[in-house]
């Protein structure tokens, strides 16, 4: 028996693509308010010290030795490293070290990662051409709106078709902004979104694997490929993102046009980022918090008989993993997230690192870690119930997670943050001045006072 799983095409959806484009083009500089100008700021600097933390990880050692094989010209900087490489190339090596540690921004709405594919195409194209640190936010606040944007058009059935959205996604976001940067007119702006539509990056199988840190490098450097041929006069469909045949209707069953376009230029997208306080999948922040507080309040692993979470079903569908076997699995482990939060108090990159993954005492702390499908909580919450070995049962309730809207991260938390990811590489009085730099970006005439800070010396 044949199963016709075709759905309906909508041949009268409104011009998004046009529109979207006359947006990034024709909308004034620093066109928001203070808060989301601050919020762009505390973006980008999330985003640089995730760049630099994982600039020496053996996926970005991997990445880069593939990218020299092409004998790239020296146009451009890579966040922590001493090597230059041409831009696009720039653009996917920070992209993929950007996310690495799974430790980067996430728009919570949708689970965008935005600041990766967006802010390391802008990097690099704005290093080139010579762009003003306010030339820098701007293009940043406006592509990280169009990745969102989309995102909101087509989640959760895009995703829940196994894209991963921050690629799928950040290819717009980085054509967006890179048109930005450039001065694209409109017409031009569409032409780059539509030449971008035609990339979507990143499946959810790779989850795990250092292919999944490729997928924000891959749209970073197409978003940017598609602005600079856009600018020589490449064409594409101008109604690529909405036709029947175009991005949306392709990649998801569902397309939610006013989501691209409801206060389009009144409400900015970058001003519902969170900062993650855990190198990993977002869904286990809330099981990691809650088993830090088991420990605050004095729960030893030695006490441990069994800790049961009751999670939504997403939790275990994307961090399912009983035993991980390295770093990069146990990101997606809420078991080793657990273990960590009991044992160590905390879950940084560390934390997830292979030799703990491989001890013995988190070993044996995961297993005793439960985790059971309750759909009546939300994806962003957790019950937690510890059973101790003298029969007490202790259990701890977290609606929202440390880092996200609700209980967000501080300016000084994200300094700490960004101090831990990159004293090792840079060391801390070099880090001291990356931050100055980085809060007063709108202000600076260009880059140099970030990238002159930015590899070793």
């Amino acid at each position: 028996m044949t199963v016709n799983t075709h759905v309906a095409a909508d041949t009268q959806a409104p011009p998004i693509t046009h529109e979207l484009a006359r947006f990034v083009a024709e909308h004034p500089s620093r066109g928001w308010s203070d808060a989301v100008e601050h919020e762009a700021h505390r973006t980008f600097l999330n985003w640089l010290g995730c760049a630099i933390g994982a600039a020496r990880h053996e996926a970005v050692d991997a990445a880069l030795a593939a990218v020299q094989m092409l004998q790239p010209a020296p146009q451009a900087t890579l966040a922590g490293r001493p090597e230059r490489v041409d831009i696009a190339n720039a653009a996917l090596i920070n992209g993929i070290s950007s996310h690495t540690f799974d430790f980067d921004d996430t728009h919570l709405k949708t689970i965008i990662h935005p600041a990766g594919p967006v802010a390391s195409a802008v990097m690099a194209l704005a290093e080139q051409i010579g762009s003003s640190g306010r030339q820098v936010i701007d293009a940043t606040v406006l592509g990280i709106d169009v990745a969102c944007r989309m995102g909101n058009l087509v989640y959760p059935q895009h995703y829940d078709r196994g894209w991963h959205i921050t690629g799928s996604t950040g290819t717009l976001g980085a054509a967006a902004a890179c048109s930005r940067l450039l001065g694209l007119s409109a017409q031009q702006t569409q032409m780059a979104l539509g030449i971008a539509a035609s990339q979507p990056v990143g499946l959810r199988e790779q989850f795990g694997t250092m292919t999944k840190p490729f997928h924000p490098g891959g749209a970073a450097r197409a978003g940017l490929m598609a602005a600079l041929m856009a600018q020589k006069g490449f064409t594409s469909s101008p109604r690529a993102l909405e036709a029947p045949r175009g991005w949306a209707q392709v990649v998801s069953t569902k397309y939610d046009w006013n989501e691209a376009r409801d206060e389009l230029g009144q409400r900015f997208e970058i001003s519902f980022n969170a900062y993650k306080p855990f190198a990993c999948g977002i869904v286990i922040h809330p099981s990691i918090d809650a088993c830090a507080q088991l420990r605050d309040q004095g729960v030893t692993p030695e006490q441990v008989q069994k800790i049961e979470l009751r999670v939504h079903s997403l939790v275990l569908e994307l961090t399912g993993k009983k035993e991980p076997q390295d770093g990069l699995q146990s990101k997606f482990s809420v078991y080793h997230g657990c273990a960590a939060g009991l044992i160590f108090g905390r879950a940084g990159e560390e934390e997830f690192s292979d030799a703990i993954v491989r001890r013995e005492d988190v070993v044996a702390l995961r297993r005793k870690v439960v985790a059971v499908v309750d759909d009546s909580i939300r994806e962003e919450s957790v019950v937690a119930t510890a059973t101790l070995t003298d029969g007490r049962v202790v259990t701890v309730h977290v609606e929202h997670a440390i880092g996200s809207l609700e209980r967000p991260m501080t300016d000084a938390h994200l300094e700490s943050k960004f101090h831990d990811l990159s004293d090792p590489v840079l060391g801390r009085a070099r880090v001291d001045q990356i931050l100055a730099a980085c809060w007063k970006l709108g202000q600076a005439p260009d880059l140099r006072g970030v990238l002159g800070l930015i590899t070793p010396a």
